[in-house]
Order: structure tokens, then sequence, then C-alpha cells
């Protein structure tokens, strides 16, 4: 019996992951950046950039990825800000930068969280979104729970589910067979024993999720490499700094585990009660999210626009133009649509 207890706590310690490094504690992250109160009482970190609010034709909302911040904000030119008149705020979600974390974090969650710093910044009466990779899960919650406040959404590289229902068995045996062992690996303990995450994705006799290890870079393809070894020259130093200060369990292993098990809905679910535009944007070329999936969530949804970009990765956002013409065609569209 004593065995089996010392046996259990070290098994127990192991899965088990840090403690949060609480923001403003004794030998805690420092807030620097301005915050906004949730419903709930937790703080959300935000940046803004672009025109005055006050003098803004529209408002943008930015959902940052897997590892982002609010300091990674979408690269629209300066130019193309003002010329649009575009005021942009993006945030650091829950656990991430200065935001603080959210044990209870899911999609409704995040969604909330969405509408709240709408509401306490006055972006009314609606709002475009613009979400990238994982942050697409916000962006289809907020389809499907607050569409009544969306003036228009863009969703870049979407992350799949593989375990959406819905999803033709070919075509996720097929996406599947593109993934590293690694992936396979985490992936499925993400979906099935979400409580070991962390522990998977930071142990080291076993290979690992693609965006935890080293040589996860050569997974992608040419250019996405060249992008990511880019980053480092011209991403701001305060987001390496502080994007996992608080600790990667409330962070990137959240984002995981909510992304990765059951859904209370899919995207592919989702009806159109609403008339605003909404395009998903996908490169063929993308190792993270298989083309083929994306395609498949896409075409079952006709009031979806698709643009699928030959020879483009994941990382659709650091694409010279790229940027540029997604703002301008989500405007374009939801132009065209507000004039029937």
């Amino acid at each position: 019996m004593l065995v089996v207890v010392v046996v259990g706590s070290m098994i127990f310690k192991v899965i088990t992951p840090p403690p949060v490094k609480e923001l403003n504690s004794p030998d805690g992250p420092k807030v620097t950046a301005p915050r906004i109160a949730m419903r709930d009482g937790r703080y959300l970190a935000y940046r803004e950039v672009g025109v005055d609010r006050e003098a803004a034709r529209h408002y943008v909302v930015h959902i940052h990825g897997y590892g982002g911040s609010r300091l990674l904000s979408l690269p629209i030119p300066t130019e193309v800000i003002n010329e649009l008149g575009l005021y942009v705020v993006s945030f650091d979600r829950a656990g991430y930068g200065q935001s603080d974390p959210n044990p209870k974090r899911s999609i409704k969650s995040d969604v909330e969280d969405v509408e709240d710093l709408a509401d306490r910044l006055g972006l009314r009466p609606k709002f475009y979104v613009i979400t990238t990779s994982i942050g697409g899960y916000t962006g289809w919650g907020l389809l499907k729970y607050k569409p009544e406040r969306l003036a228009g959404m863009a969703l870049s590289s979407p992350v799949v589910n593989y375990w959406w229902p819905g999803l033709p068995k070919s075509e996720l045996t097929k996406a599947w067979n593109t993934q590293r062992t690694g992936d396979k690996i985490s992936l499925t303990i993400t979906h099935y024993l979400p409580s070991l995450t962390f522990w998977y994705n930071n142990q080291k006799q076993f290979p690992t999720a693609t965006v935890s290890s080293r040589d996860g870079i050569t997974a992608f393809n040419g250019k996405d490499q060249e992008i990511m070894k880019m980053l480092p020259k011209i991403v701001s130093p305060e987001h390496y700094k502080e994007v996992t200060q608080q600790g990667e369990f409330e962070s990137k292993c959240r984002d995981l585990m909510v992304m990765f098990t059951d859904w209370p809905f899919t995207p592919m679910s989702l009806e159109n009660p609403f008339e605003i535009p909404v395009h998903v944007w996908q490169g063929t070329e993308d190792y993270l999210v298989p083309a083929n999936l994306q395609k498949e969530v896409a075409s079952s949804l006709p009031w979806v626009t698709y643009h699928e970009l030959r020879g483009y990765g994941h990382f659709l956002n650091a694409y010279p133009g790229y940027p540029e013409k997604l703002v301008r065609t989500l405007l374009e569209d939801s132009n065209k649509k507000f004039m029937l």
C-alpha cells in the first residue's frame, strides 16, 4: 500500500504543472500595459493601434494565436489604416502576457472576454474580428454565441479539431497521415487525457508536438521557415519576455485543451442568421492546419468565403501584402452586403 501511495504521489508531482506566476505579486511579473476588467473580475491587457477610437470608421478586434500576444497585432500598413479609418485593438488572451489566467477557460468564456473588451472600450454597435491560427476557435465561438455584435469576420489559418463530428473519415485520414509522430501523440493525449497535456509537451523522452520541439521548424514549408527565423529580429523583445511569463500551462497548454477537446458545437453546425461577411484564409502548404480539412469545413458553410492561397504556409500575417489584402477584402464585402 505504501508503495502505491509513493508511486502515485511521484506521478502526481510529475504531471502537475508549476503554479502560475501571479502578476504584480512580490516575485511575479509586473503589469505595465493598460488593462480592462472582465465580468468575472479578471483583467485583460490590450493594445490599441490605428486612428483614434472616436474618429474611427471601423473597429477591428484582433485575436492572436498560439504563443501570441497583444504585441503581435495584425501588421496592416499605417497608410492603409489611415486610409480606411481603422481602429485596431489586440489583447493578451487569458493567461498570456499581462492578462490574468482563467482556469475555467472555454470557447464561451473567450467569447465573453471579447464582448467585455468591446463594451468597455465602447466599440458599438458592431465591430470586425480578425483571428489568427488557434485564435480561430474564439472566432467560431463569436459566430455561435454573439453574431449580433459582429460587423464581419476573417479567420486566418484557423486551427481544425480532428474530432469534430462531420468531417469525412477519408479526409481526416489523409490529413492525419501528414502529421509527425509527436503531433499525433500530443493531440491524442490532449483530446483524451487533457490533464497530461503540460507534462507531455515538456517531457524529453518521447517525440513532442511540432510547436513544442526544437526541431519543429523543419516541419514547415520554406517560406514559413524563413519567417520563423526572421521574427526575433522584427518582433518586439517585450513579446518574447512576456508571452508565457505566467507559465505555459495557463497560456499555451490551456489553448490546446480548449481547441482539441470536445466542443459544445462545431463550425459545420453553425447556421447563418446574420448578414455579415465571413472569410476563411488558408495556405495550401500549411503544415499545422491541413488545407483539405479547412476546405471541408468551409465548403459545408455556403455563407463563408474561402480563400486558398497557393504555396502559402501557416504564418499568413507575415506574408508581404497579406494583411492589407485581408482587411480590404473584408471591408469591401461588408460594404456590398450593406448596400443590398
